[in-house]
C-alpha cells in the first residue's frame, strides 16, 4: 500500500491543533496521514485513532506501527466519540480532529460505489453494515428522494431527478453507479467542470451514512470531552458540513443566547469556546494543483476556554 499521499491541509491542521503531551483523537483516521503528522510533532502525544471502515483502520495501523503503544485503535463512527473514549478508558482529550472527506482509497475502489466516474455496485457505505445506496434508490418514495437530493445535495432539479429515478426503477432495478449517473445526466445536462451527478451522489452518500447526524453528535461530544485549553479541528468539504461546524463553534463562543433587550441573562449560558478561525482555512493553489480533490476543503478550529455550565 502506498502511503505517500499527503493529507489535505496537513501542516495547517497540525499547527492549529498545536500538539502537546496528552491524548489526541483522530476521529476519522483513514489511512493515518494526519495522525502520523500529529505523532511526529510531539513525542509526548498519545493518539486514539477511530474509523468506521475496517479496511482503512488496518491500513492506518500499519502506517502508525512505528509509534507502538502511543496509538490505540477503535473501529466505530466518529459520531460515537463518547463511546470510543470510554472504551479506551479515557475521559478527556487534549485535541480532537475530524476530517469529513472520503478517502482516496474509497473513491478509487469501484466496488465501494462512491464514484460516478467508475462503474460499480451502488453502495456508498463507509462501514460494512446497514443499507446501501441501492436500497435507498429502490425503496424511498418520490417525496423522500426529492428531500434527500434537495437537502443533502442542494440540487435544484431534485424533484425531476427523483421522478425519473422512480420511473426507471419500475422498468429495471438501479444497482450500478454508471446507470444512476446516466439517469441524472439525462435530466441535468452538461454543467461544465462539475459532473451532473455530483450533487446526487453526495446526497445519497450523506443519507446512507447519516453523516450530518454523526457530525452533530461528534460536535457535541467534542466540546464536552475536550480539556480546558484543548483544541478541536474539523475539515469539511461541502457547505452543509461547514455551516454546521461554523454555527456550532460560534454558538459555543457566544456565551449568553438570550434575546436582545432582556434586562438580565436568563439562559445561564457562558462562553465555552474561543474560535481560532475567523474564516475557514483553505488549501493554497499549489496544494490544489497537486491534489484537485482538496479544492473544496475548509478547516475550522476552536479552543476550549471553560467548562460547560
Amino acid at each position: 500500500m502506498d502511503f505517500s499521499h499527503v493529507p489535505v491541509l496537513r501542516q495547517e491542521t497540525v499547527e492549529i491543533l498545536s500538539p502537546r503531551a496528552g491524548l489526541f483523537v483522530d476521529a476519522t483516521a483513514g489511512a493515518g496521514g494526519h495522525a502520523e503528522a500529529l505523532l511526529r510533532a510531539h513525542e509526548g502525544l498519545r493518539l486514539l485513532a477511530i474509523d468506521r471502515d475496517p479496511v482503512a483502520l488496518e491500513i492506518c495501523s500499519r502506517r502508525l506501527a512505528p509509534f507502538g503503544a502511543r496509538v490505540v485503535y477503535h473501529e466505530g463512527n466518529f459520531g460515537d466519540l463518547d463511546a470510543a473514549l470510554d472504551a479506551a478508558g479515557e475521559h478527556n482529550a487534549s485535541g480532537i480532529l475530524a476530517d469529513l472527506g472520503i478517502s482516496s482509497m474509497q473513491i478509487d475502489d469501484a466496488t465501494r460505489g462512491f464514484s460516478f466516474r467508475r462503474d460499480g455496485p451502488l453502495d456508498m457505505r463507509m462501514g460494512s453494515s446497514g443499507p446501501g445506496a441501492t436500497d435507498i434508490v429502490a425503496e424511498a418514495t418520490l417525496e423522500e428522494l426529492t428531500r434527500i437530493f434537495r437537502e443533502y445535495g442542494e440540487e435544484r432539479m431534485a424533484y425531476k431527478i427523483a421522478r425519473r429515478i422512480v420511473q426507471e426503477r419500475e422498468r429495471e432495478p438501479i444497482t450500478t453507479t454508471r446507470r444512476l449517473a446516466g439517469i441524472v445526466a439525462g435530466i441535468v445536462g452538461d454543467r461544465g467542470r462539475t459532473d451532473p451527478a455530483t450533487r446526487v451522489f453526495q446526497a445519497l452518500r450523506i443519507a446512507v451514512n447519516a453523516e450530518l447526524d454523526s457530525l452533530a453528535r461528534f460536535l457535541k461530544a467534542a466540546v464536552e470531552r475536550l480539556e480546558i485549553e484543548g483544541r478541536v479541528a474539523v475539515l469539511s468539504y461541502h457547505s452543509l458540513e461547514d455551516r454546521m461546524v461554523k454555527e456550532n463553534f460560534r454558538r459555543h463562543a457566544a456565551g449568553c443566547l438570550c434575546p436582545p433587550g432582556l434586562p438580565a441573562c436568563v439562559c445561564g449560558g457562558r462562553r465555552v469556546l474561543n474560535v481560532l478561525t475567523r474564516r475557514a482555512i483553505r488549501p493554497g493553489s499549489d496544494e490544489v494543483r497537486a491534489n484537485p480533490r482538496a479544492r473544496s476543503a475548509r478547516l475550522r478550529a476552536a479552543e476550549k476556554i471553560a467548562g460547560q455550565p
